[in-house]
């Protein structure tokens, strides 16, 4: 299990990038949740968004929404619809069996309601801990902790975890962040590491959090 700097001010610091938000550009996955409200085609985006640029994510999404707008019609496409409405996302050709099997699933056995708890979600095709906490946290806007890379490498260049990779980053912050925050700190980290706090070389001069950053794994900053 990681380690948590409990002196560090992370509610502070997440309060001031609340503030810097409006800066930016909004998460592809937290604008379609903001647009649609409809935890299905946040779960069909965010499948679409792994290893894919928001850029693509959003033109992908737009076409397959014109195909899926429910879990059950998928019985009336092909699979090679599919994988023409989401090209030229990552690994399409897969994603694209993700979704018909998950559709099929839905319809089947829930009645063609997206689930709302981690567990159940894990349990789908496709579906790992960071897609699950993110269908719940913004497809049913409940509590829940996703914990992406830019989550993972920013709350460690911060300095106020020491965690190997992100799920464990995910659960020490389940441990040591209030609730209140969860939901937040993905969309504020996420949007803030692809603005500034990028992986390689960030923008350390114009950081609002320079004063408290420890720039930790940092080596060349601008």
């Amino acid at each position: 299990m990681g380690r948590v700097n409990r002196s560090f001010p992370i509610e502070s610091i997440l309060n001031t990038l609340e503030g810097e938000y409006p800066k930016w550009d909004v998460p592809v996955v937290t604008l379609i949740a903001m647009q649609s409200g409809d935890p299905f085609k946040v779960l069909i985006s965010t499948i679409i968004s792994l290893r894919t640029k928001d850029e693509v994510t959003i033109e992908a999404s737009k076409r397959i929404y014109k195909l899926l707008t429910k879990p059950s019609d998928v019985y009336g496409v092909t699979i090679e619809q599919i994988e023409m409405a989401i090209y030229p996302c990552g690994f399409y050709k897969r994603k694209a069996i993700q979704i018909m099997d998950i559709c099929d699933r839905l319809v089947r056995e829930f009645n063609s309601v997206v689930p709302d708890t981690i567990d159940t979600l894990l349990d789908f095709p496709g579906i790992g801990r960071k897609t699950a906490n993110l269908i719940v946290a913004e497809g049913h806007n409940l509590p829940a902790l996703c914990v992406d890379v830019h989550v993972h490498r920013i709350c460690n260049r911060l300095g106020y975890l020491s965690t190997k990779d992100p799920d464990d980053t995910e659960f020490t912050l389940r441990r040591s962040l209030d609730q209140a925050y969860w939901k937040k700190i993905n969309y504020l980290m996420v949007a803030f590491g692809q603005s500034l706090c990028r992986p390689v070389s960030p923008h350390c001069s114009k950081c609002p959090l320079l004063d408290v950053c420890k720039r930790k794994g940092v080596d060349k900053h601008r």
